[in-house]
């Protein structure tokens, strides 16, 4: 699934779009999840979802968009990588929405909802304006992907979000038990 930061893959934009489909995937499989109204495995895949989409706009952010900026010739793509920085901030602050939100609170699916059909519109930005504007650059599109590859390793293997993950864990599941009147 997302974790896959192999070798396999070396293309920028290939691996960009695997990501894409690997958090859409993890949104149908949210939709799926929420028939049984099973909270910890909709809070799993919150979390699998968070992680990958912080992990994924980190190394746009830090390696994809600043290479993008340089192989592209003045105004080409400067609204649409400006554009993305903004996106990417709001889909920052949807997150840190559903990361400190209860799984039990009624609009919790909701914000996974607006998450995901955000998620799609800047994926679609990307893959339909951006992506081509890219490949017809002289952007060495093999270096780049083994930049955002090994970053990306490395992201996950320390860990990036581990520890917020784990204080909002503990403070979610001590809300949902007031909630419910645990003690």
């Amino acid at each position: 699934m997302f974790g896959n930061t192999s070798s396999e893959i070396t293309n920028a934009i290939e691996l960009l779009k695997r990501d894409h489909d690997d958090v859409d995937t993890l949104f149908s499989q949210y939709e799926d999840s929420k028939e049984t109204n099973d909270d910890d495995a909709k809070e799993m895949l919150v979390t699998q979802i968070c992680d990958a989409l912080t992990v994924h706009a980190q190394v746009e952010e830090e390696i994809f968009y600043p290479a993008a900026r340089r192989a592209l010739d003045g105004d080409e793509g400067k609204d649409l990588l400006d554009e993305a920085a903004v996106e990417h901030q709001t889909l920052k602050d949807l997150i840190a929405r559903l990361e400190a939100a209860p799984t039990d609170d009624p609009l919790y699916d909701a914000g996974v909802k607006v998450l995901s059909e955000y998620v799609k519109h800047h994926v679609k930005e990307e893959e339909n304006e951006l992506f081509p504007k890219v490949k017809s650059s002289q952007m060495d599109l093999e270096a780049i992907g083994r930049q955002l590859a090994d970053r990306k390793a490395e992201l996950m293997a320390r860990g990036a979000r581990q520890g917020r993950r784990s204080a909002n864990g503990q403070q979610r599941g001590s809300r949902q038990s007031a909630a419910r009147g645990d003690r």
